[in-house]
């Protein structure tokens, strides 16, 4: 095993690698523009406020070719579409605009969550209103429906005799008026394909019946689809360690949007839906480039616009969101994806994959991740992060993590980062049998290969040492940890 530590190395960092952004087709869509004596003036002003228009319209045209079977031949429009400034931060419009902390009754997180979300979330007024609900096994296929629709029941009933006993109107409190047209009872958040932080992709039987739930109850299901294109076959047959990758099999089609199932079901509320689907183009051109979408019914992408924000600034990422949409006319992000970013990141998936089953599994480790695409006989991997479950005879993950960084300069992201803020139960669960608290997350997106087998080298020394020490008796120290 590795005693080389002089260098940290961050797997938890979800980032991708800088030399893997795709500055070059940036920089020509940015010359296009800038030199254009029609668009450069425009894009150096005020953007429309529901985004650059040009962009809707050529992303409508990208995400209906890549969901074309999904879309059952009913393609999304410009006028579903809604430009953002990332994920993170739609997700905050998005409740500025269509809940109400004094009305929306909670915000449902599939459990294990990406962390950063629940700051955003309390930041909008829910502090204390925030409840996950469990992944669960592979026969929820995702997540547990059946401990969401009884937490939404007492959670309406509450509500409801709240409501009876106080003589006042079961209505929105703060966001009233014609400013706020529509506002949700519930708002629940997933990530559905290559879950953040575990892995998962959601059965299509799950996807389906989460929107009949988000149906009955009122809710907007918010779902962050930033992972969908990128896949690759889990088989590793083909994938030399030497740099080279062979062509991939056909792949089937990436798995149905919640925001197209509800759209293709009988019943469906033409003006707002109850999904919506947060993109963004952070996984596959750059974090620094500060544009994603909203792909929704036209009622929720026209109020998005109004945010005040936007009243007030323009559209969110105006000048970036002209580079991009020449990126998608002609072509050259489709080409970073496919010959850039899966090849790299299939050839470091597998790498570590054959680490873990070289150094960790041998130690008890278990790849906790569900890849559940198997629908056309090929199971698939992707997204950025590997899950692990650590086995019962070494302390939570999170002392783990504490002596991995303090004494051999390796961080990871451990399973208590992943509770849902605010919510006992959370806690409870992680900490109980087979709970996240004995998990931890790897990301294969941020280092370069011989980093990843160093990092996972690390880990293994991490394990064996702290056996070494509980077969001598000796306490193990847990020190608070960062979340960088």
């Amino acid at each position: 095993m590795s005693n080389n530590t002089t260098k940290p190395i961050n797997l938890q960092t979800g980032w991708p690698s800088a030399r893997l952004c795709a500055s070059a087709a940036i920089l020509d869509g940015a010359q296009q523009v800038l030199t254009s004596e029609v668009e450069a003036g425009p894009a150096m002003l005020y953007g429309p406020r529901i985004g650059h228009t040009p962009l809707r319209k050529s992303l409508a045209t990208w995400l209906s070719t890549f969901y074309a079977q999904s879309m059952a031949g009913n393609p999304t429009t410009k006028d579903r579409i809604a430009i953002s400034n990332g994920a993170s931060g739609n997700l905050a419009n998005i409740l500025q605009k269509f809940a109400d902390p004094l009305y929306t009754r909670a915000i449902f997180l599939a459990e294990p969550t990406y962390f950063l979300a629940c700051p955003i979330m309390e930041d909008n007024g829910f502090r204390g209103k925030l409840r996950g609900v469990p992944e669960g096994g592979p026969e929820h296929g995702g997540l547990d429906l059946g401990f969401l629709r009884q937490r939404l029941q007492e959670t309406e009933a509450k509500a409801v005799r709240t409501a009876a006993d106080s003589s006042r109107a079961d209505a929105p409190v703060l966001k009233t008026g014609p400013s706020y047209p529509k506002v949700f009872k519930y708002i629940i958040y997933v990530v559905p394909t290559f879950a953040n932080p575990s892995g998962k992709t959601m059965a299509e039987r799950t996807r389906r019946e989460l929107v009949r739930i988000a149906r009955e109850f009122d809710a907007l299901v918010i779902s962050d689809d930033v992972y969908d294109y990128l896949r690759w076959p889990a088989d590793p047959t083909g994938d030399g360690h030497d740099g080279t990758t062979m062509a991939s099999p056909p792949l089937p089609p990436p798995p149905s949007r919640l925001v197209d199932i509800d759209r293709g079901m009988d019943g469906y509320d033409e003006k707002w839906g109850n999904t919506l689907s947060n993109g963004s183009f952070s996984k596959i051109i750059g974090p620094g480039v500060r544009v994603g979408w909203a792909d929704c019914a036209p009622g929720l992408a026209f109020e998005l616009g109004e945010v005040g924000s936007s009243s007030s600034g323009g559209g969110p990422a105006h000048l970036s969101s002209t580079f991009v949409d020449k990126m998608l006319r002609s072509g050259a992000l489709d080409t970073h994806i496919q010959t850039v970013l899966i090849p790299t990141y299939r050839r470091r998936y597998h790498i570590m994959m054959g680490c873990i089953a070289q150094l960790l599994v041998p130690l008890g480790v278990k790849v906790d991740s569900s890849i559940s695409e198997k629908e056309a006989g090929i199971a698939l991997g992707g997204g950025f992060f590997l899950y692990l479950r650590l086995p019962d005879d070494v302390p939570h993950a999170r002392t783990v993590a504490s002596v991995a960084l303090r004494e051999h300069g390796l961080r990871i992201a451990f399973g208590h980062l992943f509770v849902v803020a605010g919510d006992e139960g959370s806690t409870a669960r992680a900490e109980g049998p087979g709970g996240i608290a004995r998990c931890f997350r790897l990301c294969w997106a941020w280092h370069e290969e011989e980093e990843l087998r160093e990092g996972v080298h690390r880990l293994a020394d991490t394990l064996a040492s702290i056996r070494e020490r509980i077969a001598r008796g000796e306490a193990i120290r847990d020190e608070a940890l960062g979340v960088r």
